[in-house]
Parts: C-alpha cells; sequence; structure tokens
C-alpha cells in the first residue's frame, strides 16, 4: 500500500520539486526584504514633512513601485523573458524565476514598509533630533527598531504571496511544487500527485507563517 503511494506519488520528484520551491523563496524573501526596506525608508523619507522630504524623487520612486506593484505577475514574467534571459541566460528553472519573484513582490513589500514606518510615532522621532541624533542614527536606532514587528509581519505576508508567485511561475517552466503539480499531475491526469503537491506547499506556508508570528510577538516591545 505504502510503496503504491510512494510510486504514484513519484517521491525523489516530489523532494526535488520541494527544495527548488523552498530554494526560489528563501532567496526571493532576503531580496524583496533587502530591496523593499531600502525602496520604502526612501519613500517615508522623502514624502511631505519628513526628513529627507522632495516631492520629484518620491513621485519618481512612487510611480516605479506604483507600476511594478500593479502588474499581475504571470505577465511580469513573461515582460521580463528578455531580461531573465540576458542575466541567467535561460527563462527554464529556478534561477530564471528570482527576477520576476524579486521585482514583483519588492515594490508591494515597500509599501508596506512605508505604512509601518509612517506609525511610528513622531514625538519618538523628535526627540531624537533634541537629544543630537543625525539622520542615519534616526532610521537605525529608531526608525527600524520601532517598526521591527510591523516589517516582521509584511515580510511574512509577503513571502507567503511568493510561494503562490512560484507555483505560478513553475506552470511556465521554473520549476518546484508548481511545476511538479502542473507536468506530473494535471498535464498526466494525477490528481493524486496535484493534492499532495498542494499539502506540501500548504504546509511551507503554514511553517513560513508560524515563523513569522513567532519573531513578530518576541521583537513586539507593547
Amino acid at each position: 500500500m505504502i510503496e503504491q503511494f510512494l510510486s504514484e506519488v513519484k517521491v525523489d520528484k516530489l523532494w526535488e520539486a520541494t527544495v527548488e520551491t523552498i530554494y526560489m523563496t528563501s532567496i526571493s524573501v532576503v531580496a524583496t526584504f533587502i530591496i523593499g526596506i531600502i525602496l520604502g525608508l526612501v519613500l517615508y523619507l522623502t514624502s511631505e514633512g519628513s526628513l529627507w522630504e522632495n516631492r520629484v524623487v518620491n513621485f519618481i520612486f512612487s510611480t516605479i513601485v506604483n507600476v511594478f506593484r500593479s502588474i499581475p505577475f504571470i505577465i511580469l514574467i513573461i515582460l521580463l523573458i528578455p531580461f531573465t534571459k540576458v542575466l541567467v541566460g535561460t527563462m527554464l528553472g529556478a534561477d530564471a524565476a528570482l527576477p520576476a519573484l524579486i521585482i514583483g513582490t519588492a515594490p508591494f513589500y515597500a509599501r508596506m514598509v512605508e505604512i509601518a514606518l509612517r506609525e511610528i510615532d513622531k514625538g519618538v522621532i523628535e526627540a531624537s533630533q533634541a537629544m543630537g541624533a543625525n539622520d542615519w542614527d534616526i532610521i537605525r536606532k529608531v526608525l527600524i527598531p520601532e517598526s521591527l514587528p510591523a516589517l516582521i509581519s509584511g515580510i511574512t505576508v509577503t513571502s507567503i504571496a511568493l510561494i503562490s508567485y512560484t507555483a505560478m511561475a513553475g506552470a511556465i517552466g521554473a520549476g518546484g511544487l508548481g511545476h511538479f503539480a502542473y507536468l506530473e499531475g494535471w498535464q498526466r491526469n494525477n490528481s493524486l500527485i496535484t493534492l499532495v503537491a498542494t499539502v506540501v506547499i500548504l504546509i511551507i506556508v503554514f511553517i513560513v507563517q508560524w515563523l513569522g508570528d513567532y519573531f513578530s510577538h518576541k521583537t513586539d516591545k507593547r
């Protein structure tokens, strides 16, 4: 019974697809976190009444973020095929999915970063300035620490979105569980493989959500 199940599910290919999904998600989350925080800080700091108020810069970055945040992911993958081929050398495989995953989610996370920073009490910033803190000190010692729980919650939500994006990318040859479910499950009319791949994706999502909630609560000073 178990041997028949393992044979139908193709455990070796399932494991390979799971590793590819975790690889794509991990790399994309790290890159999205870094780029998103930088973009979010620029959006916040150049906004009206902020430390580096600059309408032109704010408008440019806000437009870029809004444009890339609004493009449906499946269309973004297609639009980025020439760029991906130049960067990676192919449009197939886990590495080929990374540019679209990062470009598709970093602007989304940047807006979440901006919202988190706006929720910080301006009195804390003004008090730091009164004590002689420069702009970089305020960013490192006030803005980031004060917004850290919200930043972690935001990257958790973004990570879960990324997992679904990897499944979408897999349908057009990027590898991972989406590719496994599409190629081995749907195309070969094997609903068991599709079900198992879905369950594995759900397990990954639950683990990411649990880790995000844990670290968010740990960093919350309230």
